[in-house]
């Protein structure tokens, strides 16, 4: 009588067979190690989930969601006849845009606005940041800090209210201070060649005190026993400075400059909304206007979403680039 030459394992054998990789998990109908590690990892650590769950599910419903309607951009939409009934056009809106007259005009005010900002707003943090470093005096710090970081609690309406208040040619604070000198009152609001200098201005004022925070948390970090080694060796303030400060936060100046560009399409409207007004139009319309003039007020649906879809792709561009070549030239990235 013949007898099989294969016999069944035993489950003990299974498992050895599986750590010793002759086996793959999933034919045997077990969960691979790796699988398990991670879903008793997640199991342990339930409260940790539990408490980023809100953040997941704000950005889940109020992001992600509305994505579905990314679709118009390429539809005809009619409201009556809703996303799904709405004829497809393809890249006509898009090719609309390209093709009109404001196109560049748009562009170059949006861009205009953006790369001023950051040339300026950008390292004024930084400077501000080294500087209440070096300060020794605790009190005039605080001062220093709170006046600076006060602008940043005040709204957009607020703060374009008072932006007017103070330019206005005939009762605001600086003309009078201009005719004080015995120059001639200036209408900033007026003429589309200040437009760009108020906006960034007036933002450098409210967002700087703020963004030094994040710099100087940076620099506490930096070991006190370096700038001890520094002064016994004869090096001055400014050398400690350049060589131990600035090294110390250049990974968060990398992180934040990324950022930045990554947003630099992403020009916010409300306050070049509030300040707007037909003499400085031909400055201060930019691509984030010109989506709330057609998709709101003319309700051109479909156009609209196709020149914010634009927008957010270039912004998408940006970001991966900068982020690649930061990665490339530095250890410090965003992923």
């Amino acid at each position: 009588m013949s007898t099989s030459s294969s016999t069944a394992t035993s489950p003990l054998q299974q498992k050895e067979n599986v750590n010793k990789g002759f086996t793959k998990p999933h034919k045997l109908g077990l969960k691979h190690p790796r699988k398990l590690r991670k879903s008793r990892k997640i199991l342990q650590n339930w409260q940790l989930y539990i408490f980023v769950l809100p953040a997941f599910l704000y950005f889940l419903i109020f992001h992600y969601i509305p994505m579905y309607g990314v679709q118009i951009a390429f539809k005809n939409f009619i409201p009556t006849l809703g996303i799904w009934g709405s004829e497809w056009v393809g890249f006509e809106h898009f090719t609309r845009f390209f093709e009109s007259y404001y196109f560049w005009d748009l562009i170059k005010n949006t861009l205009g606005i953006s790369v001023y900002e950051l040339i300026v707003g950008f390292p004024l943090p930084i400077i501000l940041a080294l500087a209440l470093n070096e300060v020794k005096d605790s009190f005039f710090k605080r001062t220093v800090q709170t006046v600076t970081y006060a602008p940043h609690f005040i709204s957009v309406v607020v703060m374009s209210g008072m932006i007017i208040a103070f330019l206005s040619p005939a009762t605001g604070i600086i003309n009078h201070g201009i005719q004080f000198l015995g120059f001639e009152p200036i209408a900033f609001l007026s003429d589309p060649a200040w437009f760009k200098t108020v906006y960034v201005l007036s933002g450098v004022w409210q967002s700087t005190g703020w963004g030094t925070i994040i710099y100087l948390a940076a620099l506490a970090g930096v070991d006190p026993q370096h700038h001890e080694a520094a002064i016994v060796d004869g090096a001055t303030r400014f050398q400690r400075i350049w060589h131990i400060n600035i090294p110390a936060i250049v990974p968060t100046m990398i992180i934040l400059l990324i950022m930045n560009v990554g947003s630099i399409m992403a020009l916010g409207f409300e306050k070049i909304l509030l300040l707007q007004n037909p003499l400085n139009l031909e400055s201060s319309n930019v691509i984030a206007t010109f989506v709330y003039q057609a998709g709101l007020l003319d309700a051109q649906y479909s156009f609209a979403s196709a020149v914010g879809l634009f927008n957010a792709v270039i912004n998408a561009i940006l970001l991966i680039t900068v982020n690649k070549i930061a990665k490339k030239t530095s250890e410090t990235s965003l992923w």
